[in-house]
């Protein structure tokens, strides 16, 4: 007997007489002499009926049966008279795996609000929505891969313990065998010389330097991983625990840069929408009725390119009230770059060349002495999804915004090392996963969008 999953049981294009299928009952309807019972085993959003008759042995261990309940059915698969459905199973044989008591299971056939939901994670995937949503994650994830490799870049696992702090005003986790009251010293080295590795470690924030060192021996490269950062933050866009992908070319200049970004958001855009149509139009129709329109905005469009200082111009003439007043040498919020590329543009928008005051250490001093060749790539509903630079790859520069940055160049000897050895001009950026699942579902908050949401105050499950 033939084993399948419910996707290619709906699929299929003639019915067979034995098959077997294991999941998850969604609901049961019980009638004079038989029984109804949904399957899932999440497959796919829809569920495959199965029709169980008085007449078959294992009628009776249907009062065992409910809402939640992880069963096998062996069956023949067999045209539906029903509306709404091709296939139906008629049942042969039922195996009850793991009973779900109908008095305290979670999940019943009603629609649940995200924020009860979030409570349980553990169970959540069951449902419709998150079911969908993190098939369309893993879709994502594959289409990532699919393209570096199709272009010729080369995957690399950088580390998740690291020694250096990447953005130079991150905060990190920091990673000890230590006790948690440490006695009281001047000195660092004298604290954590004891430690497991001899100093302080914390969780990486960006897999982005181990990538350029890479770069400069490979070419073209990408990391693609979970990143940290310790920011006491409770907004719908922030998360102690996310991933990044993180590409890394060699002999590419800003210009290259933005290229590179533009044509990886499509892709991946165009792949949810081709391989994830079933599982969009859930969301296109239950959680953001404009959902495709943005969606085809990002996948059609040409992007608009400007330079930070014509941004800060449209923003200062837009007649907009802003809560975060918008004057050259202030960063962009999320207001800002929303207003840009949904309002003004009405298109996803990239600007370039920051002032060198708001940027990290390792991104390309302009001749201007006050810009650095850095990108954002900002999409509506989302703000930033794309951030990154060409790299600094002169020594002298680079060692020059270290000290400038608070920074003590010895602790990144090896990062400068790759500018005394056949150094190159090179780029790269970083594209934040879950930002980009929030774009392509119309999802506005994050912790919707990890399976297991790591916030402040929060680690659950």
């Amino acid at each position: 007997m033939q084993r399948i999953r419910v996707k290619t049981a709906l699929a299929s294009d003639a019915p067979m007489d034995f098959i077997r299928i294991q999941g998850w009952v969604r609901t049961r309807r019980d009638s004079k002499g038989f029984s109804f019972l949904e399957i899932n085993d999440g497959s796919c959003l829809k569920n495959i009926q199965v029709i169980i008759d008085q007449d078959t042995p294992a009628f009776a261990d249907l009062k065992d049966i409910q809402t939640g309940a992880s069963i096998e059915v062996s069956g023949a698969l067999m045209e539906s008279p029903g509306k709404g459905q091709r296939w139906e199973i008629k049942a042969r044989d039922l195996k009850l795996f793991g009973a779900a008591d109908p008095e305290s299971y979670p999940l019943q056939k009603k629609r649940h609000s995200d924020e009860f939901l979030r409570t349980t994670a553990h169970l959540r995937a069951r449902t419709n929505k998150y079911g969908a949503l993190f098939r369309i994650r893993s879709e994502s994830a594959f289409s990532v891969h699919q393209y570096f490799r199709d272009k010729g870049f080369i995957y690399l696992n950088s580390p998740i313990i690291t020694g250096s702090d990447c953005e130079g005003a991150g905060e990190l986790f920091r990673v000890t065998t230590l006790p948690v009251n440490l006695p009281h010293t001047e000195s660092k080295t004298d604290i954590f010389q004891d430690d497991f590795f001899g100093k302080e470690a914390g969780l990486t924030v960006s897999g982005q330097l181990e990538a350029e060192l890479f770069a400069c021996a490979l070419g073209n490269v990408y990391t693609f991983g979970p990143t940290f950062r310790a920011e006491n933050s409770n907004t719908p866009r922030h998360a102690a625990e996310f991933w990044m992908i993180e590409p890394e070319m060699a002999f590419a200049d800003l210009s290259d840069n933005m290229d590179l970004a533009e044509d990886l958001v499509k892709h991946m855009t165009r792949h949810v929408v081709e391989q994830c149509s079933e599982d969009l139009e859930l969301f296109a129709r239950f959680v953001d009725k404009d959902l495709m329109k943005h969606v085809e905005m990002v996948l059609n469009s040409t992007y608009e390119r400007i330079p930070y200082a014509e941004a800060i111009d449209i923003l200062k003439k837009s007649g907009k009230f802003f809560e975060f007043p918008v004057d050259f040498g202030v960063d962009l919020q999320t207001e800002h770059e929303r207003y840009l590329c949904e309002t003004h543009f009405q298109k996803p928008v990239i600007v370039y060349d920051y002032p060198k005051a708001i940027k990290a250490f390792y991104m390309r001093l302009n001749d201007d002495n006050d810009t650095v060749a850095a990108m954002d790539l900002l999409v509506p509903r989302v703000g930033e999804l794309v951030g990154g630079s060409q790299r600094e790859e002169r020594y002298d520069v680079l060692k020059r915004r270290i000290l400038e940055s608070g920074m003590d160049p010895a602790d990144y000897w090896w990062y400068l090392d790759i500018r005394r050895y056949g150094t190159v001009y090179h780029s790269g950026f970083g594209l934040g996963f879950e930002r980009f699942l929030m774009m392509v579902t119309g999802v506005t908050n994050i912790r919707d969008i990890i399976p297991f949401p790591r916030t402040p105050k929060h680690l659950e499950f």
